[in-house]
């Protein structure tokens, strides 16, 4: 039996190896580690390191969620607008079916808009 007589052994051949790859080389580095750097564990090495200073107060401090949540909507949104250049750059060649599409794409994008400011999201406080 040959790679040519089934038409998916060459793929799963090509599954097998880009699985196989990665994971030999991490168990390389594993054993590498594992044989010549023990754990050698100290106060020194165990001691917090911030930027080459030493810790000074209390490193605990609590921000409000609300900053995360600005963030995140700045990166969907910010992302969401990296999809919609393509389509401005190729709208004169793209078909009516294109552009239902991306119109369904703005409406949930707007849609996700509308959702954070009713529920009060978008309010700084």
């Amino acid at each position: 039996m040959t790679i040519a007589s089934h038409p998916y052994a060459f793929i799963a051949l090509f599954v097998a190896v880009a699985a196989a790859f990665p994971l030999g080389l991490l168990l390389v580095c594993r054993l590498w580690v594992w044989a010549f750097q023990p754990p050698k564990p100290s106060p020194v090495k165990n001691g917090i390191y911030e930027c080459g200073l030493e810790a000074k107060g209390d490193s605990w401090i609590q921000f409000k969620a609300h900053y995360y949540l600005y963030a995140i909507l700045f990166l969907i949104f910010d992302v969401e607008v990296l999809f919609l250049l393509p389509f401005a750059a190729a709208f004169n060649v793209l078909s009516w079916g294109a552009l239902f599409v991306m119109l369904a794409f703005i409406f949930l994008l707007a849609e996700g808009l509308v959702w954070a400011w009713n529920r009060g999201h978008l309010e700084w406080k």
